[in-house]
């Protein structure tokens, strides 16, 4: 191993294990925060969570949104805020990390970009008879990696090393087709002031860069006013924390794992806790909370729910596992060291935890509160089944002799 070899192991390895870390224990907590959701919107306490998640709590920041609500802080304040993570995490792991070079790249891209399609293809041959709920092509297509790190966490020493970054890698890849997503296909009408307003202080944010201005104060005083230009622009306003992201300054840290000077890594290390612990458990209890009065097997019968439910538990593992096999057998790249072919399965079913991001997304594509039930159901059904199977058939594989990272 080169110096250079070495160097990258290092240096994004101990980034990587603070953020498995993070990640791992703030799936479980997501996990506790969703099922205190779903408990309390189905409780004699139902009517004071409702109200809660929908108190108005800030003033009119565009017509679009009307006055702020606790629900709007957090998917599109707070949540912004967990984009920044993804963006910064995006950002080192290509540039000096274990998505650096091609050869690392093409498996988790080739999983990432299958994992998506398949999902969305079931989706669109369950749903898309319905002209309404065409919309809901891409909730099915996420992969919650809070969730799935932290359904991995339970395995323990039974899940090797390599799988826990495969799942990593390929939940990257698939947080930024993700973003793109987002930004293409649910956006509402621009407005063309705003938008250019948002691009000026993004190149602001570049210019700094290019300068080597290296605190970070600026930058952020300028992600936060990007935030706001973008939020007004019609763009959702999430995406301001992933451009704001590539416009960190990051020095690569060859040999010297995660050094302190790099605004990145600063940055980055500053935010992990704080999305993990609360900001994403958060954002569970806030959109996770549905009334099941009423709702039957009839009602995951429905188009919309069970399009969702599908594409997640069987469109992941079809898309993910298929295409690893088929990369696999063609010489293109190799299986995940130490892991066997029923270990690469349960990993690809874990990749149907869509949670965070399909709920996300689910609540962009559709407003109106019956299908916003429907869409929960379905995110719920298919992420419930995709973990518990997933964990079982992870659970029974021969476990191997390997390191954690």
């Amino acid at each position: 191993m080169t110096m250079k070899e070495r160097g990258k192991q290092r240096g994004s390895g101990s980034a990587l294990r603070e953020f498995l870390a993070s990640e791992a224990a703030g799936g479980i907590l997501l996990m506790a925060a969703a099922a205190l959701a779903m408990l309390v919107a189905n409780s004699p306490w139902s009517a004071g969570y409702f109200h809660f998640v929908h108190a108005v709590t800030g003033p009119e920041l565009t017509p679009k949104l009307g006055p702020m609500t606790v629900h709007l802080w957090i998917n599109d304040g707070l949540m912004a805020i967990f984009f920044l993570l993804v963006g910064l995490e995006i950002k080192r792991e290509f540039v000096d990390g274990h998505l650096s070079t091609w050869a690392d790249r093409t498996l988790p891209v080739i999983a990432a970009v299958a994992g998506m399609v398949a999902p969305a293809a079931i989706y669109l041959a369950i749903a898309g008879d319905e002209a309404a709920l065409i919309r809901g092509w891409a909730i099915p297509a996420a992969t919650d990696i809070a969730f799935a790190i932290g359904v991995l966490a339970l395995l323990g020493s039974r899940a090797p090393a390599s799988l826990k970054l495969f799942l990593t890698t390929v939940a990257i890849v698939d947080d930024m087709g993700a973003v793109a997503i987002i930004a293409l296909f649910y956006t509402a009408e621009l407005n063309t002031m705003a938008l250019v307003s948002a691009a000026i202080i993004w190149l602001a944010m570049m210019g700094l860069n290019r300068m080597k201005v290296n605190i970070l104060w600026p930058y952020l005083i300028l992600a936060g006013l990007l935030w706001y230009a973008t939020l007004l622009s019609g763009v959702h306003a999430t995406i301001a924390g992933v451009m704001a992201a590539f416009a960190i300054p990051f020095r690569r840290t060859i040999a010297a794992p995660d050094a302190e000077d790099s605004a990145l890594h600063r940055l980055e290390h500053a935010l992990v806790k704080p999305v993990a612990f609360f900001i994403v458990p958060l954002f569970g209890f806030a959109n996770a909370g549905v009334s099941l009065e009423g709702v039957g097997v009839d009602s995951l019968l429905q188009p919309l729910p069970l399009g969702i439910a599908l594409g997640l538990f069987l469109g992941k593992q079809i898309g993910i596992f298929g295409s690893v096999w088929a990369t696999v057998r063609l010489g293109l790249a190799s299986r995940p060291k130490d892991a066997s072919w029923a270990q690469v399965y349960g990993v690809s079913l874990l990749c149907g935890i869509g949670f965070t991001m399909s709920l996300f997304i689910g609540g962009l594509a559709f407003t109106d509160t019956a299908q916003g039930d429907a869409v929960k159901i379905g995110v719920l059904t298919g992420s419930l089944l995709s973990a518990i199977v997933g964990y079982l058939l992870l659970r029974l594989s021969a476990p191997k002799s390997h390191q954690d990272l």
